[in-house]
């Protein structure tokens, strides 16, 4: 259960509009779908490592925390959750392709360097991991243990790889017919599903 929730949140890591997406399409648009690939490889690994490191430091603080900590992180961990669904709602008005004419995103010449820039230095990423570990620790939705950690960052990449493998291949394909309503659908209604979860993840602290 815990990896098909994984694959979710890796999908919900990839998808907000920022500016590790827009630097992996310019890569597709500008260069070749190989280029685009490397980019696209890199944020999903590193959604991985960041998941991984979220996710084994929240095992190590937790077990020396007071008990009402646990609701502490819960209300943290919903209002950050519900912040990035706004930032996806108002995404999903917004959002467009970027074309071979738009100025794209110059962190570094090489894929790999790009995305490794673009992603160290985005602090909203730093606290989208704290708010998973905080919410999935706090639900039991994945158990301490150090295998356990690894299986769910592993999902997380894979299901931040699916996205931009998706991404980086229609944006490939499509360069001069793409049309964004489908992407604005996609982030509108993952938008509504962070919200319904920061409601749930609020409720429980009450409950």
């Amino acid at each position: 259960m815990f990896i098909l929730l994984g694959i979710f949140v890796g999908l919900l890591a990839a998808v907000p509009l920022g500016p590790v997406n827009v630097f992996v399409v310019s890569q597709a648009l500008k260069r070749d779908f190989f280029h685009g690939l490397l980019a696209a490889l890199t944020a999903a690994a590193l959604d991985t490592v960041f998941c991984f490191v979220a996710l084994a430091g929240f095992f190590q603080i937790k077990l020396n925390l007071p008990p009402y900590a646990t609701s502490v992180l819960k209300v943290v961990a919903a209002v950050i959750i519900l912040l990035l669904s706004g930032k996806l709602i108002h995404d999903s008005r917004t959002f467009s392709i970027p074309r071979d004419g738009d100025k794209m995103p110059s962190a570094a010449p090489k894929p790999i360097l790009g995305v490794l820039l673009l992603y160290v230095t985005n602090p909203t990423l730093y606290m989208f991991w704290v708010a998973v570990a905080g919410a999935v620790t706090g639900h039991h939705l994945v158990q301490f243990g150090a295998w356990t950690a690894v299986a769910f960052a592993a999902a997380v990449g894979a299901g931040s790889m699916l996205w931009y493998l998706s991404l980086v291949r229609f944006v490939s394909r499509r360069q001069g017919r793409i049309k964004p309503e489908t992407f604005r659908k996609i982030l509108f209604h993952l938008g509504l599903a962070l919200a319904a979860f920061a409601i749930y993840t609020l409720g429980t602290v009450f409950i």
